[in-house]
């Protein structure tokens, strides 16, 4: 669950939302509808922390993870494709490439044991053992094939790009989900097979967007 609590914002010398309070819970996606300019997209920006609210506060559940489609589509160049899905899921991608770099070490130490043999553990409660499969089965379904997990993000057309950060979004199905404009970039089958995906999806999801068919498809409730 995320919870409004009386947020205001002023941007720029501009009041975009004064007083606002609204509570998201598990099973809806929330479409966020209004005029070019009004701040959707600065709302979902608020709630992902990237802006501070002027007043008010911004509250989730105990241990929920929240997770948004990236805008950026050369953010990821150095990575592969397979390491840019799995870090949309932060905490476990940062638990891999420590675990990893302890293993290779040419003098690893006692301590060094210790420290793998509590990572392995929280690698484990994490389903990590699962996440290279899991990730590859998302990225096919977005029409990734597998020829294509371990090249560069560098070497994707632009159009390949936007579905590995959208399966980066959706990786390790987040408690959150923040959507901005999902659709932009996508071709009509992907667009088909992500409406299903959100019709199943039980956690919760915000999404903004100018596809009024997609909004009328995935969302259950809208905010204005």
């Amino acid at each position: 669950m995320i919870t409004v609590n009386d947020l205001s914002l002023n941007f720029s010398g501009r009041l975009l939302y004064d007083e606002v309070n609204l509570k998201f819970t598990p099973g809806n996606c929330y479409g966020v509808i209004g005029a070019n300019g009004a701040g959707k997209s600065t709302f979902l920006r608020l709630l992902e922390g990237e802006i501070k609210p002027t007043t008010g506060t911004i509250s989730m559940g105990p241990n929920e993870r929240m997770s948004s489609l990236s805008q950026d589509h050369f953010g990821f160049e150095e990575f592969t494709v397979m390491d840019t899905v799995i870090q949309g899921h932060k905490q476990l991608y940062q638990i891999m490439k420590e675990k990893d770099a302890l293993y290779a070490k040419e003098d690893f130490s006692e301590e060094d044991g210790i420290r793998a043999a509590e990572l392995e553990g929280e690698f484990a409660e994490m389903d990590g053992w699962n996440a290279e499969p899991d990730a590859s089965q998302l990225l096919q379904s977005l029409g990734i094939g597998e020829d294509m997990h371990y090249q560069m993000m560098s070497e994707l057309a632009e159009k390949d790009k936007v579905k590995v950060l959208l399966a980066q979004a959706l990786f390790g199905q987040p408690d959150i989900l923040l959507l901005d404009e999902p659709t932009n970039g996508l071709d009509v089958k992907t667009i088909s097979w992500l409406e299903d995906f959100l019709a199943d999806y039980p956690n919760i999801v915000i999404v903004v967007s100018h596809d009024r068919h997609f909004l009328n498809q995935v969302c259950t409730k809208c905010v204005t």
